[in-house]
């Protein structure tokens, strides 16, 4: 019989082509969508998803996706102008930061730091666009990053788990 965590990883794969641990090919919006609703499932200890990438590589795409996977029924659009967005009826709650348009890195930690308490206030799952802005030390936070493939046909994603870990995961089987 098939271990659950056997099961989960088909499922993951269906969709995105795993070419090593924790990275991924994704071929389409779709896949982006449907990595980031699994990525709740798999890593359920996900409390801040650090997401770097280029304009357009899918950061806002792959947050639709871990919404859809926090039973969030708002429509989640890039808070680029608003800075942050607060989703809170979801499953655990899910706060979206986006820090492009914040260039100073004082700014952009003060502002980091009053979302990241409110997160913790209510157990809210925090991700993060343009964590580069920042110069604070996160060694708790997972970190994400989304590129665009050499010939600009598909996306890579690549998740990389917190500096604190010791390298064993659990992976739920939700």
């Amino acid at each position: 019989m098939e271990k659950d965590t056997e099961k989960q990883f088909k499922v993951f794969n269906s969709f995105a082509q795993q070419t090593n641990n924790f990275c991924w090919t994704l071929d389409k919006p779709e896949s982006t969508m449907s990595l980031g609703s699994t990525l709740t499932k798999i890593f359920p200890d996900l409390g801040i998803l650090l997401l770097k990438g280029p304009l357009g590589a899918g950061k806002t795409t792959l947050v639709k996706g871990i919404a859809k996977s926090l039973k969030i029924q708002e429509p989640i659009t890039s808070p680029t102008f608003p800075l942050s967005q607060h989703y809170l009826l979801g499953s655990p709650p899910l706060i979206h930061l986006d820090l492009y348009r914040i260039e100073e890195k004082n700014a952009a930690n003060e502002f980091f730091l009053q979302e990241e308490e409110e997160s913790k206030a209510i157990g809210a799952l925090m991700v993060v666009e343009w964590p580069e802005r920042l110069s604070l030390p996160m060694p708790d936070a997972w970190r994400g990053k989304l590129e665009y493939s050499s010939e600009n046909q598909s996306r890579f994603f690549q998740l990389l788990p917190p500096l604190d870990k010791d390298n064993k995961f659990s992976i739920s089987s939700k």
